[in-house]
């Protein structure tokens, strides 16, 4: 009886012990997606993306909204960096849903646009095709 009780407790303490470094390694994992989408880097923001998924079993609407680059979503900041490619892949793989909703700021993302004055930018273009 007393063996059994030691042993589920060592078996809870390690599932509590890996939980917290699953959290820990996926904010490693995400860490520099913030540098890859202002770098422009198409294929090693895909290469992330898919790594997340495979790893972690985590879309990339599971995780858009608590990415922060400099107090931006990433699609903002692909914005602001001019980084058309990363941009692009980003709206197309959000679900249209999450294109449409306010983000943190309450702001839409066409509204944030069209304030920000990036209308003529093919992010916005390729939006405004999912929209």
């Amino acid at each position: 009886m007393l063996k059994t009780v030691k042993t589920s407790l060592i078996v809870a303490s390690m599932a509590f012990g890996f939980s917290g470094t699953a959290q820990a390694d996926i904010n490693e994992a995400l860490a520099n997606i913030c540098t890859i989408v202002q770098a422009d880097d198409k294929g090693e923001l895909r290469k992330k993306m898919r790594l997340v998924e495979s790893d972690y079993r985590l879309k990339l609407r599971d995780y858009y909204s608590g990415v922060t680059c400099s107090g931006n979503s990433l699609i903002r900041t692909a914005f602001a960096n001019n980084a058309i490619e990363a941009g692009t892949l980003l709206v197309k793989k959000m679900p249209k849903s999450d294109l449409s909703a306010p983000e943190a700021d309450g702001k839409t993302l066409q509204a944030w646009v069209n304030e920000s004055g990036y209308q003529a930018s093919p992010i916005a273009e390729e939006l405004t095709k999912r929209l």
